[in-house]
């Protein structure tokens, strides 16, 4: 039986999907979850909104997630343990 795809992207020590998003993906998760549509991501950080459902695309890929609820959710947790990137306090 083939693994879920969450299942599939937790490492050994279950903090992050299979791999860590990038600093770009990183800002883009912050502000996803901020609850910006992706053509007010795409003006935050100077790109266009082909870029941002790119850059979720690949960002629910990495962590296995399947939509923004999801990726907001999991950053949340993570703020919450304080394991956000520190990039998105001065955001906030």
């Amino acid at each position: 039986m083939k693994p879920s795809k969450s299942e599939a992207a937790l490492p050994a020590n279950g903090l992050y999907g299979s791999r860590v998003p990038s600093p770009r993906q990183q800002q883009v998760i912050a502000l996803v979850a901020r609850g910006l549509k992706n053509s007010e991501v795409a003006e935050a950080i100077g790109s266009t909104e082909y870029m941002v459902k790119n850059h979720l695309r690949i960002i629910f890929d990495k962590l296995g997630l399947w939509n923004r609820v999801e990726l907001a959710l999991w950053y949340e947790a993570r703020r919450h343990e304080g394991l956000a990137y520190k990039d998105d306090r001065a955001m906030a």
